[in-house]
């Protein structure tokens, strides 16, 4: 009979780094070996993930707790996760919960037991009483698992799962949290010429206007805190989340806006000059993010680089309106506006980013000739 067995990564909290640089480089590296031969695995960039688990460099880490699992079956390498808790959205959301996220594993339920048994170990020891997942430690992570869409490659800034992960769920007595959808939207379809006068008389009502002529780095500088000043305000009340800090938004504006691509981004003003609405898409980078293998060097970023100038499938990674304004058809604005960038590229196809399935700002796809190509999941259990 296989034995497994469950090893921590060690975290030194006075020195807020882990202790253990072997265990941690396993930990980054599971995935490439689990998914070696799978054409639709999508990998992050070892970059990117040493840099989530970094407190320095992660502001979310201020109130989020983390430990790492691994899992050993027969002293190899067969699984991960990492067990959150957020005490911020547990304060703000009057709950008890660990998340866990990072989950891999090989096709074995035993295994997938033994990874959420150390996680389920460590909330009830800190008095949690739910486990919730995949989530990351803010809703800007990867979260969802893929229950639906497996034919669908997943964009860089989703998590990726195979087949057999949903139905290690439903044996181990995980239910349905909430579900995202991702809907794959026909790029280069011609915006409907009542939907273009209706814009029109929208932004003449209301005195808007579309952020056109500027650099990137006056975009960023003008524009990047309101951004997500609105995101803020957009997704509050969302399920699970919890405001960005100015130090977080100051660390997504480093992350998205400097290298954006304003043929892909779409702001709307209203007379203050403050963002009402906004949406920002970028070229797939998926297939570029399979030939790194993980790493920028010495050909990754050759490969990224080429891919953000091919505008034929498109990803939408952000977007958002401000409550306020919410009633008043912005959202079909800026869509629009962004629909005629792909047309003018000769975009195809764009693949929105997950969206809750009750989140009304979803819905606005279904005027226009799309599908829902992804379905995420967000599953829960007491413990």
């Amino acid at each position: 009979m296989s034995i497994i067995t469950i090893k921590e990564v060690p975290y030194n909290k006075g020195k807020y780094r882990i202790t253990s640089s072997k265990l941690f480089n396993d930990f980054l590296d599971f995935p490439f070996k689990l998914f070696k031969n799978d054409k639709m695995f999508v990998p992050s960039l070892y970059m990117d993930e040493r840099n989530t688990f970094n407190k320095k460099i992660n502001p979310a880490l201020a109130w989020c707790e983390y430990k790492i699992f691994l899992a050993y079956k027969d002293d190899e390498l067969c699984g991960r996760i990492v067990g959150i808790i957020n005490n911020k959205a547990n304060e703000i959301w009057k709950r008890k919960y660990i998340r866990f996220g990072w989950f891999d594993t090989i096709d074995d339920a035993d295994v997938a037991q033994a990874l959420f048994n150390a996680v389920i170990d460590w909330g009830k020891s800190r008095g949690l009483d739910k486990i919730v997942g995949p989530m990351g430690f803010t809703d800007m992570d990867k979260e969802g698992m893929i229950v639906e869409g497996f034919d669908t490659l997943c964009s860089m800034a989703s998590l990726y799962n195979p087949t057999y992960y949903p139905n290690i769920m439903d044996r181990l007595g995980f239910q349905k949290e909430v579900d995202w959808v991702q809907y794959e939207i026909s790029a280069n379809q011609p915006v409907p010429e009542k939907v273009s006068r209706i814009n029109d008389l929208i932004k003449e009502k209301y005195n808007l206007h579309i952020v056109e002529g500027l650099s990137k780095k006056e975009v960023a500088k003008r524009y990047g805190r309101k951004i997500f000043i609105t995101l803020n305000k957009a997704f509050q009340g969302l399920y699970g989340y919890v405001p960005l800090t100015n130090e977080m938004i100051d660390f997504y504006i480093k992350q998205y806006l400097t290298f954006v691509d304003l043929n892909l981004m779409c702001l709307v003003v209203d007379d203050k000059d403050d963002v009402v609405a906004f949406g920002i898409s970028m070229p797939t980078l998926s297939k570029a993010f399979q030939k790194t293998k993980g790493k920028l060097f010495p050909f990754g970023w050759y490969h990224i680089l080429k891919a953000m100038k091919n505008y034929e499938y498109i990803d939408l990674y952000l977007n958002g309106v401000d409550p306020q304004w919410q009633n008043k058809g912005i959202h079909s604005i800026y869509y629009a506006q962004m629909n005629k960038n792909y047309i003018r590229l000769g975009s195809k196809m764009a693949l929105a980013n997950p969206q809750l399935e009750y989140n009304q700002a979803a819905h606005i796809w279904t005027k226009y000739d799309s599908k829902i190509a992804i379905r995420r999941r967000a599953y829960i259990k007491d413990i």
